[in-house]
C-alpha cells in the first residue's frame, strides 16, 4: 500500500515538471527572447508607445468677408428716383449708370443760371463801353478823374457779377449731372432698398446701394495678444517680417467646404482692442469666379506645422482641476496618472504634448474616463493587459467583416 502511494506521488511530480517545462517553452520565443504573457484577471486595454513625429495641425478663426472695396452709393443732390438701371447682384463697370433722379428742377436751374450769365455778360459790355468813353473824356480834361473812377468801378462790379453768374452756372450744371448716379468702380451691386418714386437725399441714413469690388476679397479675423507675441518671437523680429513668413491660409466656407484658392495674410492691425484683447487681421483671397460675396462669413484655417513632437489622441487624456493627465503604463503593466501640458493648437482629435511625456513612454488610450470594450475603466495602480492599439484596431475591423 505504501509503495503504491509513492509511485503515484512520483508520477504526479513528473507531470508537474512536464507542465512547467511546457509553460516555459511557451514563454520563450524565437531567438530565446521572453514574451510577455497576459496576467490572469487583468483587463485588456489598448496602449501605444510614444515616438516623435511631425505635426500638421490647424487653427481656425471666425472670419467676416468683405469686398476689396465696398462703396456706399449716396446721392449728392435731393430728388425723386425716376429710374433704377440695375438690379441687385448685377455685375457693373466703372461709370455705368445706376440711378437717375428727377431732372426737371435741376434743368430749370441750369437755364436760369445761363440767363443770369447772359445778363451779366451784357452788363459787363455796357460798363466797358462807359468806362472807355469816360477814359477818353478824361484824357481831354473834359471830365474829372472822380467821374472816370465811378465808371471804372461800375465796370469792375459788372465783371464780378459775371464771375458769380459763371460759378452759378457751373454749380447748376454739376447738380444736373449729379442726377445721373454712376458706379465709381467695377463691382457687384448690393441691396437696393429704394425704388422708383422714392425720395433720395444725401442725408438719408441708408445708401441707395453698395458696389463691392469682389475680384479680390478680404477676410477679417482676430488674433490674440499671445498669438501676436508668438508670431514675432516675443519681439525678436518685426511684425512685417512675421507676416511675410506666414504660410498661406485657407478659407472654410459656411457649408464646411474649403475654398479652392488659398489666401495670404496681408495686414495686422497696430491696435489691440481693449474689450477683446485681440487685433484685427486681414487676409486677401483671389475671387475670379465671384463665389465669395461681401458680408458672408467663414473660418480662416491657419496651418501650424511642428517637427519632432509627441502627438497623442485626445481621448487618451482627462482633465482634473484644470490640469490634463494621461495614464502611463510601466514595465509591470501598472498604470499611473501623470500630468502633462499640451499645445493650445489642436485639430479636435489629437494633442501636441509640450511636457510630461517623452519618446518611448507607453500610455493607455482606452478606458480613460469611460469604460473600455471589456467593461473596465482605468484607475491609478490598476494592473492591465496591454494590447497594441494598431493591432486591436485591425482585429476589430476583421471581426466586423
Amino acid at each position: 500500500m505504501f509503495k503504491k502511494k509513492s509511485m503515484n506521488a512520483s508520477v504526479l511530480k513528473s507531470m508537474a515538471t512536464v507542465f512547467a517545462v511546457s509553460a516555459m517553452s511557451l514563454m520563450t520565443g524565437c531567438g530565446g527572447q521572453q514574451q510577455q504573457m497576459p496576467q490572469a484577471g487583468a483587463p485588456a486595454f489598448a496602449t501605444m508607445v510614444l515616438s516623435t513625429s511631425n505635426s500638421e495641425l490647424e487653427s481656425t478663426y471666425p472670419a467676416l468677408i468683405k469686398g476689396k472695396t465696398d462703396i456706399a452709393i449716396r446721392p449728392q443732390v435731393t430728388g425723386f428716383i425716376t429710374k433704377v438701371h440695375v438690379d441687385e447682384g448685377q455685375q457693373v463697370r466703372k461709370g455705368q449708370t445706376l440711378f437717375t433722379l428727377d431732372q426737371v428742377q435741376f434743368q430749370a436751374a441750369v437755364e436760369q443760371a445761363q440767363a443770369s450769365l447772359n445778363a451779366a455778360q451784357t452788363a459787363v459790355s455796357t460798363a466797358q463801353l462807359t468806362a472807355d468813353s469816360k477814359k477818353q473824356l478824361l484824357a481831354k480834361n473834359i471830365i474829372s478823374n472822380y467821374e472816370y473812377q465811378l465808371a471804372d468801378n461800375q465796370l469792375q462790379t459788372a465783371k464780378a457779377q459775371l464771375a458769380q453768374a459763371q460759378a452759378a452756372l457751373t454749380n447748376a450744371r454739376k447738380n444736373l449731372a449729379y442726377t445721373v448716379i454712376t458706379a465709381p468702380s467695377d463691382g457687384v451691386v448690393g441691396v437696393i432698398p429704394a425704388r422708383e418714386g422714392s425720395l433720395a437725399s444725401p442725408s438719408s441714413a441708408q445708401p441707395l446701394t453698395t458696389v463691392s469690388d469682389n475680384s479680390e476679397v478680404y477676410a477679417y479675423f482676430s488674433l490674440t495678444e499671445k498669438d501676436l507675441l508668438e508670431m514675432s518671437n516675443n519681439g525678436a523680429r518685426s511684425m512685417k517680417s512675421a507676416i511675410d513668413s506666414m504660410p498661406a491660409v485657407k478659407l472654410r466656407l459656411a457649408d464646411g467646404e474649403i475654398y479652392p484658392l488659398e489666401g495670404k495674410v496681408a495686414t495686422v492691425s497696430g491696435v489691440i482692442d481693449n474689450s477683446t484683447g485681440a487685433a484685427s487681421v486681414r487676409a486677401l483671397f483671389p475671387n475670379p469666379s465671384g463665389l465669395l460675396r461681401s458680408g458672408s462669413t467663414g473660418n480662416i484655417v491657419m496651418p501650424r506645422d511642428e517637427e519632432n513632437v509627441i502627438v497623442i489622441p485626445q481621448k487618451a487624456t482627462f482633465e482634473l482641476q484644470d490640469r490634463r493627465f494621461v495614464y502611463l503604463v510601466n514595465d509591470s503593466n501598472i498604470v499611473k496618472s501623470v500630468p502633462i501640458t499640451v499645445s493650445p493648437v489642436n485639430d479636435g482629435k489629437n494633442f501636441v504634448v509640450t511636457s510630461g511625456l517623452k519618446a518611448g513612454d507607453r500610455i493607455a488610450i482606452e478606458g480613460v474616463g469611460v469604460r473600455s470594450a471589456s467593461g473596465a475603466s482605468l484607475s491609478d495602480g490598476l494592473t492591465i493587459t496591454p494590447v497594441d492599439a494598431k493591432a486591436a484596431t485591425e482585429a476589430t475591423a476583421v471581426s466586423e467583416q
